[in-house]
C-alpha cells in the first residue's frame, strides 16, 4: 500500500472535540454521476458539458429535505459545477449551509505536481467565494486522494487560506486510503492544518467504513446507525458522514463500458438512498463542520461587498 513506509508524527487533535452527546458533520460532495473518478476512462473531462446535468435537481431535493430535519451542512463543491450553476451555489449560502472546496475539476491530488495543486486549489476557493458571497474554510481532496504520496498538500492548502481539510480516509481500500494517518482530527505539524478524517470504527483488528458514500448503500441500514452510534458514545467523538447528490438519483443516465465493479458500486442501491437518508438525519445530531469543529469565525459566512 501506498502508505505502508510513511513516517510523520501527527499533532492529534481530537481530545478537543470530545463530547458525551457529539454533534456530527453532514457533508455532501457537489458533483455530478460524470464526475466520479470511477468512470474518469470512459468519460473525457473535456466533454463534460455534452451530459446532462442533474445537480439542479437533486440539490433541490437534498436541501428541501434538510430544511424539513431542520439541519445544516457543509458542501464541497467543485469549481467547475459553482461557476455553471451560481445560483444553486447562492440558495447553498442563503440557506445557512456551509461553502467548501472540492476542488476545480475532481483531479487526484496526487496526481498533480505540487504547483499545480495551488493553482487549482487558490482557484477554486477564489470561484466559490466570488459566486457564494462566502468565505470558504474548507477543502476535501476528490476521491480522498491525499495520503502518503502528498502530504505536501496541507502546507499548500493553508497558505491558500484554508482553515481546514477533510480529504483523508484512514481505511484499507483499492482507490483511495490512508491507514497510517489517525482516525480522528489531527495536524501533520504544530500550527499545521487541521485535518478532519472521514470516520470509521475499530472492530476487533479492524478498521470499518461508516462514513457514508458507497458504505451507506452497502450496509443495512441498522448496521450503519450502530456503527455510527459506536463513534458517538464509545469514543464521543463527532461523525464525518458524506454523500453525493447523483446517490439519491436512481434515474441517471447509464455509463456505458465502465466495467462490472465500477458499475456495482455506483449504481448499487440508489433507490434505497432518499428514504434512509431521511432518517438518517432524524436519528442524529447534525451540523456545519466548520461549526461542529469550531472553525467558524467572526465574519467567516458574511456575503462579500461585489
Amino acid at each position: 500500500m501506498p502508505d505502508a513506509a510513511v513516517q510523520f508524527e501527527p499533532v492529534v487533535e481530537s481530545a478537543r472535540f470530545e463530547s458525551v452527546s457529539p454533534r456530527n458533520v453532514l457533508s455532501v460532495d457537489v458533483e455530478d454521476y460524470f464526475h466520479v473518478r470511477a468512470f474518469a476512462h470512459a468519460i473525457d473531462p473535456a466533454r463534460w458539458d455534452d451530459h446532462e446535468c442533474r445537480i439542479p435537481r437533486n440539490l433541490d431535493r437534498l436541501l428541501t429535505m434538510f430544511d424539513r430535519a431542520g439541519v445544516k451542512g457543509t458542501f464541497f463543491t467543485l469549481g467547475w459545477v459553482a461557476e455553471r450553476y451560481p445560483d444553486w451555489i447562492r440558495r447553498i449560502v442563503a440557506e445557512g449551509h456551509e461553502l467548501a472546496s472540492h476542488g476545480y475539476m475532481h483531479a487526484l491530488v496526487h496526481e498533480q505536481t505540487p504547483a499545480v495543486f495551488a493553482d487549482d486549489v487558490a482557484r477554486t476557493k477564489a470561484v466559490l467565494e466570488d459566486v457564494g458571497g462566502a468565505e470558504v474554510l474548507g477543502y476535501r481532496a476528490s476521491t480522498f486522494s491525499i495520503d502518503a504520496r502528498s502530504l505536501w498538500a496541507f502546507d499548500i492548502l493553508q497558505n491558500a487560506g484554508y482553515r481546514y481539510s477533510s480529504s483523508v480516509n484512514p481505511i484499507a481500500h483499492d482507490l483511495y486510503g490512508f491507514r497510517a494517518a489517525p482516525r480522528f482530527a489531527f495536524r501533520t505539524r504544530p500550527g499545521g492544518l487541521l485535518e478532519i478524517p472521514l470516520s470509521t470504527v475499530r472492530v476487533g483488528s479492524k478498521t470499518l467504513p461508516c462514513a457514508g458514500g458507497g458504505f451507506f448503500r452497502l450496509f443495512p441500514y441498522a448496521v450503519f446507525r450502530g456503527l455510527l452510534r459506536r463513534v458517538n458514545a464509545v469514543e464521543r467523538q463527532p461523525v464525518v458522514f458524506y454523500l453525493h447528490p447523483w446517490e439519491i438519483d436512481p434515474e441517471q443516465p447509464r455509463v456505458p463500458g465502465v466495467g462490472a465493479r465500477s458499475t456495482f458500486r455506483h449504481y448499487l442501491n440508489l433507490h434505497r438512498v432518499e428514504a434512509r437518508l431521511e432518517r438518517l438525519v432524524r436519528d442524529f445530531r447534525w451540523g456545519r463542520m466548520d461549526e461542529v469543529f469550531g472553525l467558524r469565525h467572526e465574519g467567516a459566512t458574511t456575503a462579500r461587498a461585489a
